[in-house]
């Protein structure tokens, strides 16, 4: 079930209501009228460019766990009073479409992709960009994401950067839903800069995780417009997941950091987005438009335009069903690159492939890497960690 803040112990459940479909995301964007799904957060001052920006000392190292949370800190966690549900405000409906287009394939992690060993020598600054890796939604599993960072080489046994000059990027979405957000959060600052002093580099991108705790930290309970009756931040955070542990740490520097991540980026020919959808041309017609304008949004600090932009990088599946490759060649006309690289909407969803709502199948959804559809034009990245799928870290470009 969703997991609100105040709960116990997170348990991850192959769960739909975790993806409920709120009526602020069911406004078709550009033309397509895609299905709406999930949210995300977190970008701010103009001119700042460099996503995984981190002030080395200013933040710990991320391992910590946070304490347990007590039964009366529950927040009933509705966007909306039971008697006042908008009409057409259903939960993601479970049988969604199968793709079964030939050029539709989950592809598994190379194993010749030979990642840098974990017991790499004291990292040294190397000339030239090394390989590129790619991090999907890691919603609060920390314990995952060290795991599979560590299974690519990618920090040491410790948690500490041993990748030399790698480039690695994660595509958002670091809180809610899981145990530990704010520890994610610590973990990718304090790998940004110890990538930096081994001449590669940790970035990220804004996710609409981001932007809905950035709102819930800002806003609170401010009514906004979201075009279907009142809503607020606080109560769209707690709808999705939103824990109350990592409220309790959030910090200005997680505020900060948070606010200036870029939301498109291209890098080696690869378009790299959180959500799939084409919204992102709403914002600017090159990726530094499309950033400045986030930024500046965050910067303004109005709490219906920030809601606006939450909204719209909430949709999802534009790349999925007919005409996906026609939304994914409109972004890459627009801003470059031959494919797109997306998180936000969890590859079992994107197959239909979904547990039983409760888990009580005991099994979660199969998921062995990457999912590359949409003509081939697109890879989903996002797992389904929080449905016990998998946290994926990969090499691009992929092998097939």
């Amino acid at each position: 079930m969703t997991q609100g803040a105040g709960q116990g112990p997170v348990v991850r459940t192959a769960t739909l209501r975790d993806f409920r479909v709120p009526p602020y995301a069911q406004v078709p964007v550009q033309g397509h009228a895609s299905p709406p799904g999930d949210l995300h957060p977190g970008s701010a001052h103009p001119g700042n460019t460099h996503a995984g920006a981190a002030h080395p000392g200013s933040v710990h190292p991320g391992e910590v766990r946070p304490s347990g949370v007590h039964p009366g800190d529950v927040h009933p966690g509705n966007a909306f009073p039971e008697s006042e549900v908008p009409e057409g405000y259903t939960p993601t409906e479970r049988d969604l479409p199968v793709i079964n287009r030939g050029d539709t394939v989950q592809v598994s992690v190379s194993p010749d992709a030979a990642p840098v060993p974990a017991t790499a020598p004291a990292p040294t600054p190397e000339s030239g960009p090394g390989p590129l890796y790619v991090v999907g939604d890691v919603h609060g599993y920390l314990d995952e994401l060290l795991a599979a960072l560590r299974d690519q080489g990618l920090i040491d046994a410790e948690g500490r950067w041993a990748a030399g000059n790698a480039r690695l990027w994660f595509l958002g979405d670091f809180t809610d839903r899981g145990p530990d957000g704010i520890g994610v959060i610590d973990l990718v600052m304090r790998l940004s800069a110890e990538a930096a002093a081994a001449g590669g580099y940790c970035k990220a991108l804004m996710g609409n995780h981001e932007l809905l705790l950035i709102g819930a930290k800002r806003f609170a309970d401010t009514p906004v417009n979201s075009g279907a009756g009142t809503a607020t931040f606080q109560a769209a955070w707690l709808l999705n997941g939103g824990q109350k542990s990592d409220m309790d740490r959030l910090q200005d520097v997680h505020l900060q950091w948070m606010s200036r991540l870029d939301a498109v980026v291209e890098e080696d020919g690869h378009l790299l987005v959180h959500s799939d959808t084409t919204a992102y041309l709403e914002y600017g017609s090159t990726i530094e438009d499309v950033n400045d304008t986030v930024h500046e949004i965050l910067t303004r600090n109005d709490a219906d335009e920030c809601w606006d932009l939450f909204r719209k990088l909430t949709k999802r599946f534009a790349f999925r069903d007919d005409g996906g490759s026609t939304a994914v060649q409109e972004l890459l006309a627009a801003y470059g690159g031959r494919r797109i690289v997306h998180g936000h909407s969890p590859i079992p969803y994107l197959l239909g492939e979904v547990g039983s709502e409760d888990g009580e199948d005991g099994t979660g959804p199969t998921v062995e890497g990457p999912h590359v559809y949409a003509d081939g034009l697109a890879i989903a990245m996002d797992g389904g960690v929080t449905m016990a799928g998998k946290l994926l870290v990969v090499q691009l470009p992929l092998s097939r």
